[in-house]
């Protein structure tokens, strides 16, 4: 079952970053990036990674996606008040992809597989804090400095003259 679950997100996934490439909306764009981070935190959930699972949608879905949208805004990329009502059929795929993934989050989160019961020892949320930023805490600085230099980019650009 969990392979048959994998293969579903692994298509969602695809199929929803090839409708965030190809869409002309970039609000629909980025509503097909949002459900492709979610099928793959579905997958890492899979991979018994609930962690990175947790990452994914908190980092990539959340935080990245808002400074996308905020991006979007501050170009004024959109006209919204020049846009039509989108209609039933641009919102199918949208919907499709969304019911397909949360049926398997759904299912793979029902599943009573632990990661004891298949011979995996796990790392505890606090030593994987004390390895990541023990370890690697310049390279986290450096991610956020790295966000940081998004932020103020996007509002130079998005600056009146």
């Amino acid at each position: 079952m969990e392979q048959a679950l994998f293969y579903i997100l692994a298509a969602v996934m695809v199929v929803g970053t090839v409708l965030a490439i190809s869409s002309r909306h970039p609000v629909h764009a980025i509503v097909y990036l949002v459900t492709s981070f979610f099928a793959l935190a579905g997958i890492f959930f899979l991979l018994l990674a609930p962690l990175v699972a947790m990452f994914e949608v908190i980092i990539y879905a959340g935080a990245v996606m808002v400074l996308f949208m905020f991006v979007i805004m501050m170009l004024d990329l959109g006209h919204p008040e020049k846009a039509v009502k989108p209609g039933w059929r641009q919102w199918l795929p949208a919907l499709a992809l969304s019911g397909i993934v949360l049926v398997s989050l759904a299912l793979a989160a029902g599943r009573s597989v632990t990661a004891a019961r298949l011979g995996v020892e796990g790392m505890g949320v606090k030593d994987f804090a004390t390895l990541l930023f023990g370890r690697y805490g310049v390279a986290i600085e450096v991610i956020s400095l790295q966000l940081l230099f998004a932020v103020v980019g996007a509002l130079y650009l998005g600056r009146r003259r």
